[in-house]
C-alpha cells in the first residue's frame, strides 16, 4: 500500500469531460449495455448532485480499485446536468452506431424463421390436386 494520496480535483476542464463522457459511452456501448446505462443515468439524473456527492464519500474505499484521478473526474462530471446529458445522448448515438449491424442481422434471421413457418403451413394446408391421380 504505498499509493500516494492525491488531492481532490475542484474543477475539470471541459476537454476532461468530454474525454470522459466518450470513454464510458464507449465502454457501456460496446458490452451492449446502452439501454440499462441510458435507463439508470435518467433514473438517477434528479440525484446527480448527490449522487457526485456520495462518490467523493467513498473515495477512500475506490482509491483501492479505481484510478484516483479517473475517479474523481467521473464524479466531478456527473455532478454538471449538462454533462450528464452529453453522456446520455453519446451512449444514445454510440449503441445506435455499433449495434445497427447486429440488429440488422438479427432482423433478418428473424424474416427467415417467419418465411421458413408461413412456408411449412403453406404446404400442410393446401389442397392437393386430386386430377393428377
Amino acid at each position: 500500500m504505498n499509493k500516494k494520496h492525491q488531492d481532490i480535483l475542484a474543477t475539470i476542464s471541459p476537454d476532461e469531460a468530454n474525454s470522459m463522457i466518450e470513454k464510458v459511452a464507449r465502454f457501456i456501448a460496446e458490452r451492449q449495455l446502452g439501454s440499462a446505462g441510458i435507463l439508470l443515468l435518467e433514473s438517477l439524473h434528479p440525484l446527480h448532485g448527490i449522487a457526485g456527492q456520495a462518490m467523493y464519500f467513498i473515495l477512500p474505499f475506490a482509491e483501492m480499485v479505481f484510478d484516483s484521478q479517473k475517479y474523481q473526474t467521473f464524479a466531478h462530471m456527473i455532478q454538471d446536468e449538462e454533462n450528464l446529458k452529453r453522456l446520455i445522448k453519446r451512449i444514445d448515438e454510440l449503441d445506435e452506431e455499433i449495434n445497427r449491424e447486429r440488429r440488422a442481422q438479427a432482423k433478418l434471421r428473424s424474416t427467415r424463421r417467419k418465411n421458413k413457418r408461413r412456408a411449412i403451413f403453406k404446404k400442410m394446408f393446401t389442397k392437393k390436386d386430386r386430377s393428377a391421380e
